[in-house]
């Protein structure tokens, strides 16, 4: 236990309810401040993609004795299901038996960590606008706008886990020799929905995340408990194929039965939906460091925001806590070691997945289709399954496993360049589980 201390996380999102747990439990008072209405309160807003949790966010969870309460709110994912454009229906499994992601409703979730974090004793202030930290003595700087005047609150310790935009590091950012950039992708994303049966059961596989790949463009859906899909429609927002394409009823039908012609009875309020939910933005934002002095500390999106093609980006940052959990249970009182430590360990993790997570993109929107990378993820497993002391996809090593991020994009690039020489072996697809093919990759992985 550390000397208890007065601490504020701005931000209750999943990384700073979490974090405020965390904190709460080495004896601190801790404060959670949010500029929005509680979520327990509100309706979702329409604009949410579903999370997945894996073994990093399960082993902050498990950590700290949550598990077991967030394993009831979600479902097991094993497989992509992939939807082809003439109706074929192909599944690619993730890992090994027994290994799944797990879907989670972002409304739900965070809902259930906030219920949590009030049960440890943290102490919640909605509807709190926080628009400044004076970082030398760690006062946070709040009024109903910028312009009135503010009343300042006084702490020992704060915490910036106010998102992409966050308010905490924009102070931050005015130092100098702090670096920041910014992103944003040229596709932006709308959430719709596939309803429940009358029964309560899903309409397609409910272990299963379901991709529609078609190039530059994707419909993916993950499922929720009560038997319906939250789908999250990615294109680009201008161009062939567009955003900017669909501003009517009959283009948005007509592409629909055009490219995805087998939603046509699962999604019957396609058009209610896509008129109604917002069309939203993908940001990526990078930026060091991540604390002044032993002050304020950035934890998750609000260090490193990073786009959701590889559903890490709520798993990063409950290792964000994992870490800086280590480092508080090893340096004790020193804030300034815990801070400095923590943030030389993330950086260069949480840019290695920032890059993992965007190439995601190509493989699950155009990859997925194509028969020729679809073999090469056959032979990876295949070869895996018999010597998996030597080759663990890329995939299994940022999903079911604690490897750093960064090793895991090292090591997934030196195995794809093999594969690439594979994939180049004359009839390959009569002879890819062979003798000769089996000793040409050890021969390659030696080399």
């Amino acid at each position: 236990m550390q000397t208890p201390q007065k601490i504020a996380v701005v931000g209750s999102g999943l990384v700073g309810t979490l974090l405020a747990i965390y904190l709460k439990k080495q004896g601190h008072t801790v404060h959670v401040y949010d500029r929005s209405p509680d979520i327990r309160t509100i309706e979702f807003s329409g604009r949410s993609i579903n999370l997945v949790m894996s073994n990093r966010g399960w082993k902050t969870l498990e950590d700290i004795g949550l598990d077991d309460e967030i394993r009831k709110i979600g479902i097991p994912v094993d497989k992509r299901g992939i939807h082809l454009q003439d109706g074929t229906f192909i599944t690619q499994n993730y890992g090994k038996e027994g290994e799944a992601i797990f879907s989670l409703s972002r409304g739900i979730l965070n809902r259930k960590m906030i219920d949590l974090a009030e049960n440890a004793g943290v102490e919640f202030f909605f509807e709190h606008k926080i628009w400044d930290v004076t970082l030398a003595n760690a006062t946070l700087h709040m009024g109903e706008t910028e312009r009135v005047a503010w009343e300042d609150l006084k702490y020992d310790k704060v915490f910036g886990a106010d998102g992409a935009f966050s308010r905490i590091r924009h102070r931050m950012q005015r130092q100098s020799m702090f670096d920041y950039s910014q992103e944003f992708m040229k596709i932006g994303y709308k959430e719709l929905h596939i309803p429940a049966n009358q029964d309560g059961s899903h309409k397609i596989d409910k272990n299963s995340l379901h991709i529609w790949p078609r190039g530059n463009f994707m419909l993916m859906g993950l499922s929720n408990l009560d038997g319906t899909f939250t789908c999250t429609l990615f294109m680009p927002f201008k161009g062939k194929n567009s955003f900017e394409e669909l501003q009517d009823e009959q283009k948005l039908v007509h592409f629909f039965a055009t490219y995805f012609p087998d939603t046509k009875d699962v999604i019957p309020d396609l058009v209610t939906d896509f008129f109604k939910n917002p069309t939203s933005n993908l940001v990526m934002t990078k930026c060091y460091p991540w604390s002044f002095e032993d002050k304020v500390a950035l934890i998750g999106d609000a260090a490193h925001a990073i786009v959701p093609f590889y559903g890490q980006g709520m798993n990063a940052g409950f290792e964000d806590i994992t870490i800086l959990n280590n480092m508080i249970e090893k340096y004790g009182d020193d804030w300034k070691s815990i801070f400095s430590e923590y943030e030389k360990s993330r950086k260069p993790n949480a840019d290695a997945i920032a890059e993992l997570a965007e190439r995601n993109f190509m493989e699950m929107s155009a990859k997925t289709a194509d028969a020729n990378f679809l073999l090469q993820k056959k032979i990876e497993k295949w070869f895996s399954d018999k010597h998996p002391d030597m080759w663990l996809p890329a995939y299994s090593r940022v999903t079911f496993s604690l490897q750093p991020y960064s090793e895991a994009l090292a090591i997934g690039d030196f195995q794809d360049n093999i594969m690439q020489q594979i994939m180049k072996t004359p009839d390959i697809a009569s002879i890819w589980n062979s003798e000769s093919i089996e000793k040409k990759i050890i021969e390659l992985l030696k080399a």
